[in-house]
């Protein structure tokens, strides 16, 4: 038999058409995959130092960091790093502390007062291997003086629901940090200090990542009470006074103490977001990759997602059909309502009223680190059914949405992806699936 393609496209949809979410899946999997430290990680350590060997770090990918570390060390090895409740891993030479995240809490800043003793007090003999994840501003949280706990939590917790960028937010979070903005860094010159870091930020700068423990900061804090200002947060005067004084600025490019400091990118979005495309390709279905640091209002995000995945249905422009439209970033969501959700139940949600019922596209947004936001799913799942589904149970998809409910949606439709701490994050994770028409209505 002449195998042509439209018998190539039939069986390429017909395999769709059984599954097509598992597709969808799959893609997600491999771009988890792609950025677990126990593959990205051993490739980048350093060599063995004449002195001490201290492991210090932070952020949700922070315990299989160090269990990939004291897997792959060959000599003495010390250290301390702190990681979500629910994350930690077992290490016998690295200590895992569990503590607070999205909000800080006193596990985590007796956490940070430890690690940033740990470092001082060093030669040039000695190196301080850093591991640095998402989740490490929260998480490595040692307020500056006369800044309290209660502060810091309350400015966290303002900033989270305000719809601010995390550039934004972690501009705020550095400038009243004791460790953060290249101090953890300072602190432990003159050792050498390699610090060893999976981006979960749009744009992959170091500085953001986990507010820049050991990465010079060339925002001010002039900047940080703008950003407060723009989003109209209360803070107290103590903290208002702190970010006028010199106190608060952080240390900029070219400051002596960070010379010996080399940071390194071992795992970024746009590495996962190429695994995934690998899984489309494969599968016989074209990838497109649209962006990988993507910001702006979950909502809004999908309306362009939306029209793109209509375009290629109708026109096949970008992408000819079966095709599969890949994005990454971090977008934000200003909470108005009371319901429960993360930014990608917000996206999927107003992506599927954004399509209504649109026929032959499927999605799926879930979070690398399997943490919606504070939630306990990685993210959903829509297809051409989803809201047709909704209403004959009586569920209204709009209302939902005003509510900030993506959470209590896709749960009512059993459509959430749960997966766990998947112990990294490289950001969050889109992929519309675009089967386009019937065959005999497209040859």
């Amino acid at each position: 038999m002449v195998v042509t393609p439209t018998v190539i496209w039939k069986e390429v949809q017909n395999a769709m058409k059984s599954d097509p979410l598992s597709l969808l899946r799959n893609m997600f999997d491999a771009a988890v995959g792609a950025a677990l430290p126990g593959k990205c990680l051993p490739p980048h350590l350093p060599p063995r130092p004449k002195g001490r060997a201290i492991v210090v770090g932070a952020g949700k990918a922070a315990g299989a960091m160090a269990k990939a570390v004291e897997d792959h060390w060959q000599g003495p090895l010390e250290g301390l790093v702190v990681t979500r409740y629910g994350h930690g891993m077992p290490c016998q030479r690295i200590e895992v502390v569990e503590a607070s995240h999205p909000v800080p809490d006193a596990a985590g800043q007796e956490a940070a007062k430890r690690i940033l003793a740990m470092v001082k007090g060093l030669t040039a003999d000695d190196l301080v291997l850093c591991l640095i994840s998402g989740g490490g501003s929260a998480l490595l949280a040692l307020p500056a003086d006369g800044i309290s706990l209660a502060d810091k939590q309350a400015i966290n917790k303002a900033l989270l629901k305000s719809g601010a960028t995390i550039s934004e937010m972690n501009c705020v979070r550095r400038h009243l940090s004791a460790i953060k903005g290249g101090k953890l860094a300072a602190a432990a010159a003159p050792a050498r200090v390699v610090s060893l870091m999976i981006s979960d930020v749009p744009g992959d700068d170091p500085c953001v990542i986990a507010s820049g423990p050991t990465v010079a900061d060339p925002t001010t804090t002039a900047e940080a009470l703008a950003i407060l200002q723009k989003y109209a947060i209360a803070v107290p005067d103590n903290v208002r006074n702190y970010l006028g004084s010199a106190f608060a600025e952080t240390l900029k490019p070219g400051d002596p103490r960070l010379a010996g400091v080399a940071n390194v990118m071992i795992a970024t979005p746009q590495m996962s977001l190429e695994a995934a495309a690998e899984v489309a390709h494969k599968a016989g279905i074209t990838p497109l990759i649209l962006a990988n640091a993507i910001e702006g209002e979950a909502r809004d995000v999908a309306l362009v997602h939306a029209a793109i995945a209509r375009q290629s249905y109708d026109f096949g422009q970008p992408a000819q059909p079966p095709c599969v439209l890949i994005s990454g970033g971090e977008t934000t969501v200003t909470v108005r309502g009371t319901g429960r959700g993360g930014r990608n139940a917000e996206f999927l949600l107003a992506l599927a009223v954004a399509l209504e019922g649109h026929p032959g596209i499927y999605a799926f947004a879930g979070d690398t680190d399997g943490i919606d936001g504070t939630e306990d799913n990685a993210g959903a799942l829509i297809g051409p059914d989803s809201l047709a589904r909704a209403a004959a149970a009586g569920i209204s998809a709009k209302a939902m949405l005003a509510n900030n409910d993506g959470y209590g949606f896709f749960s009512a439709l059993g459509d959430l992806v749960v997966t766990g701490p998947t112990l990294t994050n490289v950001n969050d994770f889109r992929a519309i699936l675009i089967t386009g028409p019937e065959v005999s209505q497209a040859r």
